[in-house]
């Protein structure tokens, strides 16, 4: 089994990419064959997470989900959440919530905490809750595509993750805007109906706008921070 303490590059398994959905579904067949209930999918709920439940569901139907609850999401995204359940019954889907309450949060770090250092904010909420997500497991599945931005081009399917000190599957590596969209109409899924409203990348409600330029699909998040990730795929 090929784990953080055992990684090798030479040892990463090798993908056809075909019209298997570039790749997607012999990637995730691998991973639940090689790590079994030792692999986690961290899901946003957004287009990619849509896409990617519907071919994790034809894998592996009871594999297990978390979303990290960060009590700032817009209420769409709950919504969205509910469908995918009633949709996927079997799907283990858990939310995992931060140790501190928004109040709790506040009367440490002060109101707003989002606004005046984003970063402190998405580790208490999102990167530490998802470190306690993945306690004892040795991989996890997340939604990267190279075409996303600037850092993520060179995103591998298996990738030695640093930060979290375990293996992450990035089945949809090769996966273009269009490619994800044409799989949503085709299979008739159901999404965030705030994709439609100019959000192509959606996370927390105050640290997310419109996206300004076609070219950036994440330039709506953390706009005017000079942040682009929330620290979840940084080394």
């Amino acid at each position: 089994m090929i784990t953080y303490e055992t990684w090798d590059i030479e040892q990463k398994p090798t993908f056809p990419i075909d019209n298997n959905e570039k790749g997607a579904l012999h990637v995730l067949s691998w991973a639940y064959d090689h790590y079994g209930d030792d692999l986690l999918y961290a899901c946003s709920f957004g287009i990619e997470g849509i896409v990617l439940i519907d071919l994790i569901s034809q894998v592996r139907d009871d594999a297990e989900i978390v979303f990290l609850d960060t009590h700032l999401h817009f209420s769409e995204t709950y919504e969205t959440i509910e469908r995918v359940k009633q949709a996927y019954p079997r799907l283990r889907i858990h939310l995992q919530t931060p140790s501190l309450s928004l109040a709790e949060q506040e009367k440490q770090f002060g109101a707003e905490l989002w606004k005046r250092d984003p970063n402190k904010c998405c580790e208490l909420r999102k990167i530490i809750p998802l470190r306690q997500a993945m306690t004892g497991k040795k991989a996890w599945i997340s939604g990267l595509r190279r075409e996303q931005s600037p850092t993520r081009q060179h995103v591998e399917f298996i990738n030695l993750d640093k930060k979290f000190q375990n293996i992450k599957v990035c089945p949809l590596i090769h996966w273009t805007w269009k490619d994800v969209w044409r799989y949503v109409h085709r299979h008739n899924l159901s999404y965030n109906p705030l994709h439609d409203r100019g959000y192509p990348s959606i996370g927390c409600a105050p640290c997310t706008a419109p996206a300004y330029t076609e070219e950036d699909l994440r330039s709506g998040r953390w706009a005017g921070l000079g942040k682009t990730e929330c620290g979840l795929h940084e080394s």
